[in-house]
């Protein structure tokens, strides 16, 4: 493993992050792009004063100028900064005046589009009990422009449902002040470590550097994220996080389920909360307060602490997603999900006597 391999993307990246990720806050308050809870009250909204959002436009700004500084830019390294841009763009738009969540999902998918259109997709997956899911079976050829082209269309489907499911699981879980930002730190740099492993390989060294670009980004930000918040990552932040942790999951060898271990509270409340909204009856891209960190909020944990809660499970996990194979994987992703279970019929029950003690009394 190359030191300068980990070292050098990281730190130009956190570095720049230092200094954009301030100059982002001076600007957005000055220009009045703040949110306040007083003025624009919203459920998941926990801060008390005005807070500018757009966290997006420096860790997009510290990722592909470290890139930049780096490598040589290929198709595909072009297709994932194209679709990094809109994705930020949009972020920023809805940051600052507020976009319909469905509008968002479209242009999430229209920004994942162009970069399935580049060649990256997922053409196989781990099978936990032996062997590879083979993605690349099913194909469509056709000629254009007299050229032969071929849609792989398990593998790009797989990739098209893959990446913004991320982009909105990690955006779900930014409720507190730090909390999200850590997060995808560790787990970028989960996911570079692993990339290195593959280090004879050549190809995986740009997805390293990706991924520990990403990293130092976030590192970054994390400093003005952290309690008390100067800034938020906003959905700008948040959806980039997502869409270049798909990639980098994809590109490092299909370690589809490294992200879904590393990743595995932020995915699992998703899920949850996907289902919880679907039975009863409401849309799941409406935002509310039963994110996992508004139950421990509500239990009485101070902001630090869950943050300081999500980044060692994050850490945590990120190790388990390094050392052990696919089918360990398999387990640990059912044992989180029966703990996240356990916990909020606690949770529930723990309300439950609350109210009815105060009632009593």
């Amino acid at each position: 493993m190359n030191p300068l391999l980990t070292a050098l993307p990281f730190f130009i990246s956190l570095i720049l992050s230092l200094v954009l990720t301030p100059l982002t806050v001076w600007l957005f308050t000055r220009w009045g792009w703040v949110i306040d809870p007083k003025k624009s009250p919203h459920p998941a909204h926990i801060h008390k004063s005005p807070v500018p959002k757009g966290g997006g436009l420096a860790i997009f700004l510290a990722v592909f100028i470290t890139l930049a500084i780096l490598l040589k830019f290929d198709k595909h390294l072009i297709a994932i900064a194209i679709a990094s841009a809109i994705t930020v763009m949009v972020g920023l738009i809805d940051d600052v005046k507020g976009i319909n969540p469905y509008t968002r999902l479209v242009i999430n998918f229209l920004a994942v589009g162009i970069i399935v259109a580049s060649g990256i997709g997922i053409a196989f997956v781990s099978n936990p009990f032996g062997g590879i899911l083979d993605l690349s079976q099913l194909r469509w050829g056709f000629d254009l422009l007299g050229r032969h082209h071929e849609i792989w269309i398990l593998a790009d489907v797989f990739a098209l449902l893959w990446i913004p499911t991320l982009m909105n699981a990690i955006n779900w879980s930014s409720g507190v002040d730090g909390q999200i930002s850590g997060v995808v730190a560790i787990a970028a740099l989960a996911l570079g470590v692993i990339s290195l492993t593959y280090s004879a390989d050549i190809t995986q060294w740009p997805v390293a550097m990706l991924a520990f670009a990403l990293a130092g980004a976030f590192a970054g930000l994390t400093v003005f994220h952290f309690y008390p918040q100067k800034i938020m990552p906003g959905y700008s932040a948040t959806s980039l996080a997502g869409l270049l942790l798909g990639v980098i999951s994809i590109l490092a060898t299909a370690k589809v389920g490294t992200v879904l271990v590393v990743l595995g509270i932020p995915l699992i409340d998703f899920v949850y909360l996907t289902i919880k909204r679907v039975v009863s009856g409401k849309s799941p891209v409406w935002g509310d307060r039963d994110h996992l960190h508004h139950k421990l909020l509500d239990m009485g944990w101070g902001k630090r602490r869950v943050a300081l809660f999500y980044w060692l499970v994050t850490a945590v996990l990120g190790v388990v997603a390094i050392k052990f194979e696919a089918r360990s994987k398999l387990y640990i992703m059912i044992g989180l999900v029966i703990s996240m279970l356990l916990f909020v019929l606690w949770q529930y029950s723990w309300r439950y006597s609350r109210r009815s003690a105060q009632d009593n009394g």
